[in-house]
């Protein structure tokens, strides 16, 4: 006699794992897994599909160098991540992600002379900055009284703003070029050289407009939150967001490639945390042609060359303070930053690059063995370059840090198709999900009045290629889910072609 209770039980169970559902996510990185959160929260029935055999994209972990040296295979310290508005919504730390803090966001060495700390204290920042600092209280002092609300007008699509006054303010600085404003506002080169280096995490020419956007972005932040990196590796960020997901009842299945729609279980509504080639590639049939070849001629920008370290010691910095920071910038002045920056978007490569080094285990002691350490460095190159920058990249450390070499054990290194092939989303090495210039910042991955949205009211793109771009944060996920929700009810189930 059958158990009719036991049959019907695990007919639910095939049922939820094969749809059809309200909504399917392609990818599960942190972008696909914030979207997935977001319709579970709203009582969706929703399955994260992930390529690869472990979840992540940009925070997956490995031992790249040697065993027990810990690496974050992309991204390292997270200043969007501890302040993204809707991570401050969630239950992170009750799912196992715990922020380890430095004492200071950046440091920025400088040859001969004291290097410049970004600390948390405006105060203690404008003490580093001599004869300019009033001028750098005045240009952050205004948007650290209200700065989470700042930052939700600025990490999404084009709306009118909740605090217009300060958006407005915001604005009238950051449509500048980061050139331009350094050199305008400061009169002396900290100053100067450390916004430049906030303001080159654009990935774009200091001298176009709208880099000083980035500068003043990771200033404020600094000032909000000291850059963490996340206890254990990157990777323990998107594992606190899938068990938080799979506790609303979401699904996730890892080692599910999806090439083409007939990968896709059937579901209302389909969710691509892809860039906009693999969306053409798998939803084009279900696109309009014109919208496809839109995607196909979106520009992906300048890649990265990443270096990973396994280490004998800290890094040997001509001034120690910089070991206080999770995150250096060297770069020299703001002429050298600027020229490196330049070169890479006119296909050069730079002698002396401009670098982001993190420094994970001087805060985080479970990256590595006792006594020994890893950080990494990366600096921008041209989109797809095959160039080996080692050589550049650590004769730039030891302009800065004498004896670094010999601190070396090993060394793990990664062009950008290596990094592209550990993470299709970074095509050609495009760590930030697309080039982030005034032409394709709001109007990414093609100008719609809902970015996320497509012509086929069942598809959605809810990846960086979307505002508010790269980084992790989770709110390119965010924001296309909450657009899927307010249609959800009146679209179809079925497969998408």
């Amino acid at each position: 006699m059958l158990d009719h209770s036991a049959s019907e039980a695990e007919a639910s169970r095939r049922a939820s794992r094969e749809g059809p559902f309200d909504a399917v996510v392609v990818g599960a990185g942190p972008n696909g897994l914030a979207a997935g959160i977001e319709l579970a929260r709203a009582g969706a029935s929703v399955a994260v599909l992930e390529g690869g055999d472990t979840i992540g994209g940009g925070t997956r972990v490995a031992e790249l160098t040697l065993p027990g040296f810990v690496h974050d295979v992309c991204s390292g310290a997270h200043p969007m991540g501890i302040l993204s508005p809707f991570f401050r919504e969630l239950p992170m730390a009750k799912h196992g992600l715990e922020w380890v803090l430095p004492g200071a966001s950046v440091a920025h060495p400088r040859e001969g002379a004291p290097a410049v700390l970004l600390w948390r204290s405006l105060e203690r920042t404008c003490a580093e900055l001599g004869r300019d600092a009033a001028r750098y209280r005045r240009m952050i002092e205004p948007f650290l009284v209200e700065p989470h609300a700042l930052l939700r007008d600025l990490l999404g699509p084009l709306r009118f703003p909740e605090r217009p006054v300060d958006f407005v303010r915001f604005g009238a600085l950051a449509l500048w070029p980061a050139t331009w404003v350094a050199r305008a506002l400061f009169r002396e080169e900290p100053a100067r050289s450390l916004f430049a280096g906030c303001a080159a995490h654009s990935i774009l020419p200091l001298s176009q407009p709208a880099t000083a956007a980035l500068g003043l972005i990771f200033a404020i932040t600094a000032h909000v939150a000291e850059w963490p990196v996340a206890r254990g590796g990157s990777a323990a960020i998107t594992n606190a967001l899938a068990r938080y997901f799979e506790s609303l009842g979401g699904s996730i299945r890892t080692s599910h490639p999806v090439r083409t729609a007939a990968d896709l279980p059937p579901a209302r509504s389909f969710l691509f945390d892809t860039d906009p080639r693999q969306l053409a590639d798998v939803a084009g049939p279900a696109l309009p042609s014109g919208y496809v070849r839109r995607l196909r001629r979106y520009r992906y920008g300048p890649g990265v060359f990443k270096m990973d370290f396994a280490l004998d010691g800290p890094i040997p910095w001509s001034d120690p303070r910089c070991l206080e920071a999770s995150t250096v910038h060297v770069g020299g002045t703001l002429a050298e930053i600027a020229a490196s920056e330049r070169a890479m978007w006119r296909g050069e490569h730079s002698e002396r690059p401009f670098l982001i080094v993190v420094q994970q285990s001087q805060f985080d002691a479970s990256r590595a063995p006792a006594g020994k350490h890893t950080g990494y460095a990366y600096c921008h190159v041209p989109h797809g370059s095959t160039v080996d920058m080692s050589e550049r990249i650590e004769s730039q450390i030891e302009r800065f840090a004498p004896g670094f070499r010999e601190r070396i054990l090993a060394r793990h290194r990664m062009t950008t198709m290596d990094l592209q092939r550990s993470n299709p989303n970074y095509v050609g090495g495009a760590i930030t999900g697309g080039a982030a210039d005034v032409t394709q910042l709001y109007t990414r991955p093609v100008a719609r009045l809902d970015p996320y949205s497509t012509p086929n009211p069942r598809v959605w793109i809810c990846s960086a290629a979307t505002p508010p771009g790269g980084g992790v944060h989770g709110m390119c996920g965010f924001h296309a889910a909450r657009s899927v929700l307010r249609r959800l009810d009146r679209l179809p189930a079925g497969p998408l072609v």
